[in-house]
This record gives C-alpha cells, structure tokens and sequence, in this order.
C-alpha cells in the first residue's frame, strides 16, 4: 500500500507538474497570439498615421493658401504702388497747369542771361537771341523781346511778329532756355544799314514793360541793322519753322 500510494504520489506530483507546463504554454500561446494581434494593430495604426500624416500633409496645402494669400497681398501692394504713381502723375499735371495759368512769376532783366548769335545765310539778315533763366526758380518769359538798336532812351522798340506768338505761355525752369528769331535787314545793298556791336534788350512784366534792361553783345564782327526792316519774334521753346520765318 505504502508502495502504491508513494506512486500515486508520484504519479499525481508528475500530473500536476505537467498541467503547470501545459498551462504555462497555454500561457504563451495567448501572450504569442496577442502580440501578433498587437503588431497587426501597429501595423493597422502605422498606414492610418501615414494617411493622417499625408492628411497633415494638407498642412502643404495650407501653405498654398498662405503662399496665395502672400501673393494676393503683394497684388495689393502693387495696386496701392499704382494709386500712388497716379497720385504722383494728377499731381505732376496739376503741378503743369499752375505753371501755364499765369501763376508762375515773370522773368525780369535779373532772372534770366541773354546772348546773340547768328543765323546761316549770307549777308546776315537775321540773329538768334537765348534767353536762360539763371534765377535758380521757374518764371514766365512774356511776349517778345524788347530790343533797341541804339540809344536805350530815345531807340525805337524793334515791332513784333504776331505769327510767330506760341499758343501757351513760356515757363522756364531753372536753368532752361528761350528762344526768338530776330531779322536785323532784308539782305540788299541798297538799304540804309549801321553797324552794331551791342543792343539793349528789355523784358515785359505782367503788365508792360518790365524795370531794368540787358546790355547784349552783338555776334562777332557785329551786325549790319537797317531800323526800318528790323523785326522780332516772340519767345518759343525752340525755334518753329514757318512761324518764325519773316
């Protein structure tokens, strides 16, 4: 009996033995099998985070609309720029207009240095006087040049050409010229010339003529004047062809 139970003993110890292994494979057969379900849910999870990382990747189109909204600003800024050019231009005009409405202040004897030249052709019948505005400001150079071949108090005035007026007034900016073509004798041999080496030329004021004269040095080799066929044109910008031919 002794016998027996001792094997029964065994026996029951080995048993139990067993079913503990048999439970502890069982054991790792679950934890096994659960890991496989944990890696196939990280596998799961893994291309859902790509998918939302590629939806995060909206975050690109995101800063498409920002890259947009940048430019839309810039689009702005370039409209303002425009506003503000077309500001600058109406005021430019604007700034025009003064300057030919008869706002600008005349030129006087001080304001502006005269010289002479002549013109092409032989014999010489007319000259070509340059008005500059020295003055370092913007005036108006009125009508014509009043000139006197002679004695600055007892000389006649040399007549206007009335074609020869331009359509505007003439303002001159600082430092910028005037001209007038001035015929001093028809060229023939018969007229009763003088020979000049300066004249007096005098400017207008807006209302007659204006305080003070320029003493004028004729072109070299002075000029042959006939007073009865001397003539001048009105200051231009430049000289017009047809207007100025007299």
């Amino acid at each position: 009996m002794r016998t027996f139970r001792t094997r029964t003993t065994v026996l029951a110890a080995t048993t139990a033995a067993l079913a503990l292994a048999l439970t502890a494979c069982g054991g790792a057969d679950d934890a096994g099998t659960k890991d496989k379900k944990a890696a196939a849910s990280v596998s799961q999870v893994t291309p859902s985070t790509g998918a939302t990382e590629s939806g995060t990747g909206t975050t690109g189109g995101t800063g498409a609309t920002e890259t947009g909204t940048g430019t839309g600003t810039t689009g702005g800024n370039g409209t303002s720029g425009g506003d503000t050019s077309g500001a600058a231009t109406s005021a430019a005009q604007t700034g025009a207009k003064k300057k030919n409405d008869g706002s600008t202040p005349a030129c006087t004897a001080n304001d502006v240095k005269i010289s002479a030249v002549k013109q092409d052709g032989v014999p010489t019948t007319h000259i070509t006087l340059t008005a500059t505005n020295v003055s370092g400001r913007s005036c108006t150079l009125l009508q014509y040049p009043l000139i006197a071949f002679g004695d600055i108090q007892t000389a006649k005035d040399v007549p206007s050409v009335a074609k020869s007026k331009p359509g505007t007034p003439v303002v001159l900016s600082a430092g910028a010229p005037a001209y007038a073509a001035v015929r001093i004798n028809n060229g023939g041999v018969d007229e009763e010339n003088r020979a000049v080496t300066s004249f007096n030329v005098n400017l207008f004021a807006k209302d007659g003529p204006a305080e003070g004269s320029k003493v004028v040095k004729a072109p070299a080799g002075g000029i042959a004047v006939d007073d009865a066929a001397a003539r001048t044109g009105y200051w231009t910008h430049e000289l017009r062809n047809g207007a100025d031919e007299f």
